[in-house]
């Protein structure tokens, strides 16, 4: 498995990534954010690859992005971080958050935090990002939905 940033010529694998209507309740659909990715040079997607195939997709924002949700300069946002629905339950989206502390070192070596918010009703992406290192720090943040637990994992 391996992360990789989009290119052009990635869209044949995000036009054959399933998401649904009850995964959207809580993220953005990779083309959605890939059409802001195009228009913003401070975020970059990221896909995901188990071989060839697309299995888990998120955006990393810089600068401005983070600020609703940390104060660290530092600091980098993950958005927009989903599973294909048929590859849901098999280990890609914690494999892919293991990945991304060494992945963020190599390519933005400044930053020192991954800051991430999650939907307070998405109790499950919460135990995921606990597992994962993610720390909860008791900081909310209002979304366009609801209310947004902030959860950061430290870079050493």
């Amino acid at each position: 498995m391996r992360l990789k940033f989009y290119e052009k010529k990635d869209d044949h694998l995000i036009e054959r990534y399933t998401i649904t209507e009850e995964q959207l309740r809580y993220t953005m659909s990779p083309k959605e954010c890939i059409e802001l990715v195009k228009q913003d040079n401070n975020r970059h997607a990221i896909l995901v690859l188990d071989e060839d195939k697309l299995v888990t997709f998120f955006v990393l924002h810089e600068k401005e992005g983070v600020r609703p949700y940390s104060s660290n300069e530092q600091a980098i946002l993950i958005r927009a971080f989903s599973t294909d629905f048929y590859e849901q339950g098999k280990g890609y989206a914690k494999a892919a958050l293991q990945l991304l502390p060494d992945f963020v070192l190599a390519h933005f070596p400044t930053i020192n935090e991954l800051v991430l918010g999650v939907n307070l009703p998405n109790t499950a992406a919460q135990s995921l990002y606990k597992k994962c290192g993610f720390v909860d720090e008791g900081r909310l943040v209002t979304g366009l939905r609801a209310k947004i637990k902030v959860m950061s994992y430290y870079l050493s």
